[in-house]
């Protein structure tokens, strides 16, 4: 496994991570370059949000969202939610992916969450093996409404 830094995004990632989540979801259409930094600069401004890059030669290979959020049960301690784990395509099944996972499971273990959660659209057996080589169980049902 290749080893790259792993770290919180910046600004000045905008153009890079614009590109890496054009991987995530290919069909759609891309989104404008200022309406992303906006977006992007709202989430790093956002004390739950950790954005976790992993970064190989320059280049930003892979990158998840990690979520710490605040809870009023299991004795107040917060809970992690993983969102957004994208790998370029150039660059997958290196260990990048896993890479930022483990960053973000360190992370909420670290803040104290009681579990960390994480949740796939995705039915393809490699997926679902590669969040389960990550540490990630299988064992409760989502549900969501879409808008």
């Amino acid at each position: 496994m290749l080893k790259s830094e792993i770290r919180n995004a910046a600004i000045r990632d905008v153009i890079a991570l614009r590109e890496i989540y054009a991987h995530l979801h290919p069909n759609e259409p891309p989104v404008s370059e200022p309406a992303f930094k906006s977006a992007l600069a709202h989430t790093l401004d956002d004390p739950t949000q950790q954005l976790i890059v992993s970064e190989l030669d320059g280049v930003i290979v892979a990158v998840c969202t990690l979520y710490i959020m605040s809870n009023l049960t299991r004795g107040c301690r917060p809970f992690g939610l993983i969102e957004n784990v994208v790998t370029h395509k150039d660059h997958r099944r290196l260990g990048f992916g896993r890479q930022v996972l483990a960053s973000a499971t360190e992370r909420a273990r670290q803040a104290g969450c009681y579990k960390l959660m994480l949740m796939t659209g995705s039915t393809r057996p490699e997926t679902l093996h590669f969040y389960e080589a990550s540490g990630f169980k299988q064992n409760k049902t989502g549900f969501q409404v879409r808008f």
